[in-house]
């Protein structure tokens, strides 16, 4: 037995090339907030969208915006990195992860060294 619901039986186009029409938002907004916790992320794996797009659309719905929603934004804007600074980060990822693994090898050097320091005490204490 299927569940149905209203948003079923009109449902607005879903949009070509991740471009996302006021009545696809709204309809969206909508379907998320009538829907049980539990399917909630379905729907947004469903639709690809991120918790924050229902979010900046329900807001902007609530306010009465609705020239907010007609834009064509696909996805939460984020702050584009420089490519000297995307360098270095990886570089700080690459030295940080060398540092983890020289320390792993000097503890275990340091094991290794007092385990040669005590059998050669035993060594001498069986002469």
């Amino acid at each position: 037995m299927s569940r149905t619901n209203s948003f079923e039986q009109d449902p607005a186009p879903r949009p070509k090339r991740r471009r996302f029409s006021a009545e696809y938002k709204l309809r969206i907004v909508a379907e998320y907030d009538a829907a049980p916790a539990g399917d909630k992320g379905a729907i947004l794996r469903r639709e690809r969208l991120y918790h924050s797009h229902v979010i900046e659309w329900r807001q902007a719905r609530d306010a009465g915006a609705l020239e907010k929603l007609t834009d064509h934004r696909t996805s939460p804007t984020r702050p584009k990195k420089h490519p000297a600074e995307a360098e270095n980060d990886k570089l700080r990822r690459q030295v940080e992860r060398l540092e983890e693994e020289v320390a792993k090898r000097d503890a275990a050097l340091e094991v290794l060294g007092k385990t040669h320091a005590l059998l050669e005490a035993l060594s001498k204490s069986a002469d």
